[in-house]
């Protein structure tokens, strides 16, 4: 895809993601944001985004990001980035609704395309990689290469995931010339956590349950825990990765109370299960080896449903299957 051409006569253009955006949602629509700034510069360019982490502030544009969508006038391009269009902001449907033209650019598995125009490759490790490969070169600069390489740091945990190819490697390298501080940037945005970050970690380490003779492991923070804590979603990212790696374990469940009875489940997998079909069956989507949804019902009730779902492809060894898989063990589904 070229974008710009994508983009051609646009005088107003709106950038999009997911709800609970994480570092490939934030970087890959902030690195789309400078792009069109600098090559269309008489355009309105505006990036509507649930408010993201404060570890994304450095990025070139974060103080841009509207939150309220309080703009009414019609968009002549909106382009939904690392999504499906259900999944972003309730605020920012209308305006996708009522946008001229519409572009859906991701790498999900579960995304079988929307839009006016869309551009989904699965085997890509992020959908900052797709935008790299959608723009002209000549307009990479510090800035622009940073955005795009902490989407790609993030959605490939930093480049050690399957979905880490040889094409992402040379990316990454290309990016890096440009003189950011990259160690600096993936210990603050991606290693980094706070004290109490570390200490919610624990408890849910300790309070973890492994369960189908040991080769899953569960855990949940319920509301009252969370505010304890005083802690809010984006406190909760990656954790469901520690518990994936716990030795022995195929498949990893970390959920956290939303509302009353209801629950975001982030999962977490290896070759023996594929989770986006998991999460899929219940209105989630995601990656092989990543996925996520939001379940209603009691702690035990949500765990038994996966359960089930999990136990039926691990006995089949229908998710064992080998070859592409664009898996992204982002911070946030």
């Amino acid at each position: 895809m070229n974008i710009l051409q994508e983009c051609q006569g646009a005088s107003r253009i709106a950038i999009t993601g997911h709800v609970r955006p994480d570092g490939d949602c934030v970087g890959s629509c902030l690195a789309l944001w400078q792009y069109l700034q600098k090559k269309l510069p008489q355009a309105l360019v505006q990036v509507y985004l649930e408010q993201p982490a404060e570890i994304y502030a450095r990025v070139k544009g974060y103080d841009r990001i509207d939150s309220r969508c309080g703009d009414t006038d019609p968009y002549d391009v909106f382009f939904v980035l690392d999504s499906v269009p259900e999944r972003m902001m309730e605020s920012a449907r209308k305006l996708y609704g009522q946008a001229r033209k519409t572009v859906n650019i991701d790498h999900h598995i579960s995304n079988q395309g929307a839009g006016d125009v869309f551009w989904i490759v699965p085997e890509a490790s992020s959908t900052a990689e797709l935008i790299y490969q959608g723009i002209d070169k000549e307009a990479l600069d510090q800035d622009l290469a940073m955005a795009l390489y902490i989407g790609i740091i993030h959605d490939t945990g930093v480049f050690q995931y399957s979905n880490t190819s040889p094409k992402t490697m040379e990316i990454g390298a290309d990016l890096i010339r440009y003189g950011f501080d990259f160690p600096k940037l993936i210990l603050e945005t991606f290693y980094q956590r706070t004290y109490v970050q570390s200490q919610v970690l624990g408890r849910v380490l300790l309070e973890s349950i492994r369960f189908m003779e040991g080769s899953c492991i569960v855990s949940c923070l319920d509301r009252k825990i969370m505010d304890f804590y005083e802690v809010e979603h984006a406190d909760l990212d990656g954790i469901v990765n520690h518990l994936r790696n716990i030795e022995g374990i195929h498949c990893a469940i970390f959920m956290y109370q939303t509302d009353v009875l209801e629950y975001k489940v982030s999962l977490r997998s290896d070759e023996w299960v594929d989770v986006s079909r998991v999460a899929a069956f219940f209105g989630g989507g995601g990656h092989k080896r990543a996925a996520g949804c939001t379940m209603r019902g009691t702690f035990h009730d949500c765990v038994n449903n996966l359960s089930l779902h999990i136990k039926q492809q691990m006995e089949s060894g229908s998710a064992a299957r080998t070859g592409s898989d664009s898996e992204s063990n982002s911070r946030r589904e």
